[in-house]
């Protein structure tokens, strides 16, 4: 097993069904972030969409301020914030400022945009969005640094841009790309020393391309004289989990179809066989997990085995099952999967195992030593009892020196 502290967290899009109550999905989603921070999950990113209607969050930035008020531990990341629909030096300014009212629980995700809708409602080439990308980051951490910058691209201009108010982080909050099977998350990371998100990890496409993408970082990271740190890999699948695997079916039943039918409403991707059922297609083709915690703890191993040392899995949130079940799903890792990947529970193990091994010898040595206060006490109840039956002997004066 690693010897990184597994992060726990989750990528929230998120995904809410259209004929639900919008109003009462963002309330719900700022619920679970406490629900999270309660049960001691460390991380929480949030999604930036603008159409096809289930990710309803346009603005990262608010969400995390609001959720920041109602959290204590859990941090928080834009997940992420869609650089070509942005002026660099707003984003900066935006990050700096989470950054201060957070008191540093912020991190920084940035991504090309992951909808082809949302660019082209825009006037934005998809053609041009990973270009584009590529210069916002270069443009954003010269001004988390302090550089005064003046440039114009086709899309931007600059002139003297400076931030005035200084990151709370120093030198400023972590900054992660997104990667799924494209290789150009891993050239930035390793370019700028930056963490990345493995958003498809469980997919067997991503899952695929988890070494490749990692390998490219690394490499790249080399010819710059560094080397990347997996602690600040992160890797993203679904799952639901509950009590039983019939059990973890019957609450999923509630929205996965639904879950499914967004996905391939934006990209074909997810083709079921005619006459199979869409859930046990999807679980026995490892896109992701529903069952038990043992299934949880399954496919992060399964990860470990693929890609080697990372620093945290995060779950990709969803409504699969309804709001009550969702949340027992994450109460049950927090009790289980949690536990077995931090190694918290091994010296306790230990203590069991030693306790059981050497039952015989404790348990006569207890027994001995009750016997042993039996022992005493009968004699001294004896004693008292043969010292009432001699009599009165010297009298004791009633006061002064003597009387002590």
């Amino acid at each position: 097993m690693s010897l990184i502290n597994l992060r726990h967290g989750i990528f929230l899009p998120p995904f809410h069904p259209n004929e639900e109550n919008p109003t009462q999905c963002l309330e719900r989603d700022l619920e679970l972030m406490a629900w999270l921070d309660k049960l001691g999950f460390h991380e929480a990113w949030i999604g930036e969409h603008h159409s096809a209607g289930f990710e309803i969050i346009s603005s990262p930035e608010i969400f995390i301020a609001f959720a920041a008020e109602r959290t204590r531990n859990i941090r928080f990341g834009t997940g992420v914030i869609s650089l070509p629909y942005h002026h660099p030096m707003m984003v900066a300014d935006r990050i700096v400022q989470l950054d201060h009212m957070t008191r540093g629980r912020v991190m920084f995700g940035a991504g090309p945009g992951l909808l082809a809708s949302d660019a082209i409602m825009m006037g934005i080439d998809p053609l041009t969005q990973r270009d584009r990308m590529a210069q916002s980051i270069d443009v954003i951490l010269r001004l988390f640094k302090g550089e005064i910058v003046t440039e114009t691209t086709d899309w931007y201009t600059m002139e003297g841009c400076r931030l005035h108010l200084s990151p709370y982080t120093k030198p400023y909050p972590e900054v992660a790309v997104v990667s799924a099977i494209t290789p150009s998350g891993g050239r930035l990371a390793g370019k700028y020393d930056l963490g990345m998100i493995c958003v498809a990890a469980t997919n067997p496409f991503g899952f695929d391309a988890l070494g490749a993408n990692w390998q490219i970082a690394c490499d790249v990271a080399a010819e710059h004289g560094r080397e990347m740190n997996p602690d600040r890999l992160r890797l993203v699948g679904p799952m639901h989990i509950a009590e039983t695997r019939e059990q973890a079916y019957a609450n999923a039943k509630f929205g996965f179809e639904r879950y499914l039918g967004y996905l391939n409403n934006n990209q074909p991707r997810f083709i079921v066989p005619t006459g199979k059922d869409p859930l046990e297609w999807f679980v026995e083709n490892r896109y992701g997990v529903c069952g038990t915690p043992d299934d949880a703890i399954a496919l992060i191993e399964r990860l470990y085995e693929k890609q080697g040392t990372f620093g945290a899995f995060l779950h990709q949130a969803h409504n699969w099952a309804d709001f009550e079940a969702t949340k027992r799903s994450y109460e049950l890792y927090a009790r289980y999967v949690m536990p077995h990947f931090s190694r918290l529970n091994e010296s306790r193990a230990a203590s069991y195992q030693w306790c059981g091994d050497n039952r015989a010898e404790f348990s006569a040595k207890r027994n001995a030593a009750a016997k042993a206060m039996f022992d005493k006490h009968e004699a001294e109840q004896r004693a008292a009892r043969e010292l009432a039956e001699a009599g009165p002997g010297i009298a004791r004066p009633a006061r002064g020196r003597e009387a002590w």
